[in-house]
């Protein structure tokens, strides 16, 4: 079992920037890539980021060149920078491990852009 605990989410304005952090626990050993997704309301959860193991990471076109993913290994986080926060970026942001066959979630922090 994977344990993932997100913080760092809140209300910013527009233009603004927060990171997010995961923290994982448990047995997080196999774990072939993780990430972050986001789920706005009335919408599908859609990917932001991914970072394969031993891989280049990858985003959302709607997020290139504004968001960072990156982990520490050191102490089992993981983060997302995110920087130029427009509206349509509000949305409850989860961080995911994914293994062969299963994919474990953190519970979910609420980010809200707005003036």
């Amino acid at each position: 079992q994977v344990q993932l605990v997100e913080s760092g989410g809140g209300l910013v304005q527009p233009g603004g920037s927060l990171r997010l952090s995961c923290a994982a626990s448990g047995s997080i050993s196999n774990v072939i890539a993780m990430g972050w997704y986001r789920q706005a309301p009335g919408k599908q959860r859609e990917l932001v980021a991914l970072i394969p193991r031993g891989g280049k990471a990858t985003y959302a076109d709607s997020v290139k060149g504004r968001f960072t993913i990156s982990r520490d290994n050191a102490n089992n986080t993981m983060y997302l920078q995110m920087n130029s926060l427009r509206p349509e970026d509000t949305a409850v942001y989860s961080c995911t491990y994914k293994r062969i066959g299963i994919d474990y979630w953190g519970q979910g922090t609420q980010v809200t852009v707005s003036s």
